[in-house]
């Protein structure tokens, strides 16, 4: 397998510390508001790096963090006038019902930085003890930047006196004006606690380190195998996790690093200032889960991602024709563990999740099959394989699993859906009675709501 490391910029052979277990930690949301689409899509790329590691015979220990605790979600609990807690739950729970629509799996760890603030002391000590970092008089803590020499050889920026960090505000405390927070003192009643060094809240980069120290502590090189997260994150968030982790253990935080790229709305960056943050929500209220994951892997994670309505609606006829073969072979059985087909999807996607290729070749498969399908209906190799294909790209993919009958009713109002559920249950009733004249009335009925029924051995299906 081959993997873009953002820390050397070239693809290199990804090889496993421990021969067949992963060990993986991304950075996740912070939970001050609705998930957006740059939310989804890092979820999304790393979903999909664990089932191409498992495919390919890793088990994967997969840890994504939520913070919940911040400046952005003390203001926000503020305006509302409601307790932390609820508000952090409210979007956490929000933001794993979103991405179960997307069928993102949830990973092996969720660790919440509220409940990691014991690992946070602990990090902040040693690095204290083995002057890496300093008290200041504020009751702040620092990392003191000039400590480190290999500090910016993950981003490859130059340090210099007048850098100011994103996220950092300048501290006449400061030593450097690069150095940056482990702890922040509080003298306020806002949200704080307490802690060996002052009355305060942590820093935002202390809690990654932390965790992954506290959950992935073993004799390995590295500490994790491959750290992810947003492009947006290579600095200053992933530089002053890797010095931290640095400076406090002797071991590089990761042996790879893996990002993707932005997220763009009709060719604008996404972002909070231009006003064009793009909730998931929004985007799930007119399109199913399963389009929009299908929409979302059309363009490789490092590359930024241009939304477009436009291109979501062709991305959906494509994804049609994958439904539309599985209703034709709908009912058939596989006979096959893989195939030719999967071995090449496989390959592509362990090219560093190369999508573009993938589904270039379910597009063949899908002309292929129908092909085959179109010069003899009941050729039952040619169903087994298709079958065989698509469980597949399912497993690996994520997409493809969905009774194709139930795939082409997305979008019709669930008042229609129940009554056209309802009238097919009358029907089957009806047809057990052998009442076929009232079987078929209430077929009129369903055509008349704009249905078309299909009576299948598993069962009476319906379409729009």
């Amino acid at each position: 397998m081959q993997i873009y490391d953002s820390a050397t910029m070239s693809k290199r052979e990804f090889v496993p510390q421990q021969k067949g277990r992963v060990k993986l930690y991304v950075c996740g949301p912070t939970v001050y508001d609705d998930a957006h689409l740059g939310h989804a899509r890092s979820a999304l790329v790393f979903d999909l790096l664990v089932r191409v590691l498992e495919a390919d015979g890793n088990s994967v220990v997969y840890a994504r963090n939520i913070t919940d605790i911040d400046d952005k979600i003390i203001k926000k609990s503020q305006e509302l006038s409601i307790d932390i807690a609820e508000l952090t739950d409210k979007y956490i729970d929000r933001y794993h019902k979103e991405l179960a629509e997307l069928n993102i799996k949830k990973p092996s760890l969720e660790p919440r930085a509220t409940e990691s603030l014991e690992a946070m002391y602990k990090l902040i000590q040693t690095l204290i003890d083995k002057d890496h970092a300093y008290v200041a008089k504020s009751g702040d803590v620092y990392f003191d930047t000039k400590s480190d020499s290999r500090y910016l050889s993950l981003s490859k920026r130059v340090q210099d006196d007048d850098d100011r960090q994103a996220r950092v505000q300048s501290s006449e405390f400061k030593k450097n004006s690069t150095d940056f927070a482990l702890w922040k003192a509080v003298n306020d009643e806002s949200v704080s606690f307490e802690s060996p060094f002052s009355q305060g809240r942590p820093g935002w980069h202390t809690e990654c380190s932390a965790m992954i120290a506290e959950h992935f502590c073993d004799d390995t090189e590295y500490m994790v195998d491959i750290h992810g997260g947003g492009a947006d994150l290579l600095f200053p968030h992933h530089e002053n996790e890797a010095a931290q982790s640095r400076c406090s253990s002797n071991k590089e935080l990761a042996a790879y690093w893996m990002h993707n790229g932005f997220v763009n709305i009709n060719n604008q960056k996404m972002s909070k200032s231009l006003n064009n943050s793009f909730f998931l929500k929004d985007a799930l209220r007119d399109y199913s889960g399963e389009v929009l994951r299908f929409y979302l892997l059309t363009t490789h994670y490092r590359a930024s991602f241009n939304f477009t309505t436009l291109d979501l609606d062709a991305s959906k006829k494509r994804l049609d024709k994958l439904y539309r073969l599985k209703k034709r072979v709908f009912g058939a059985v596989s006979k096959e563990s893989e195939s030719a087909f999967t071995t090449k999807v496989l390959n592509a996607l362990k090219d560093d999740l190369n999508t573009s290729k993938a589904l270039s070749y379910i597009d063949e498969m899908i002309h292929d099959i129908n092909d085959k399908l179109d010069k003899n209906s009941k050729d039952k190799a040619a169903k087994r394989e298709a079958v065989t294909n698509m469980e597949f790209v399912s497993k690996v993919l994520g997409f493809g699993a969905e009774n194709p009958y139930r795939y082409f009713q997305h979008g019709i109002d669930a008042v229609v859906v129940e009554q056209i559920e309802q009238l097919i249950e009358r029907r089957n009733e009806a047809k057990k009675l052998k009442n076929f004249a009232l079987s078929d009335s209430i077929r009129d009925e369903i055509t008349a709501l704009g249905a078309r029924i299909m009576d299948t051995p598993l069962g009476t299906f319906w379409e729009k």
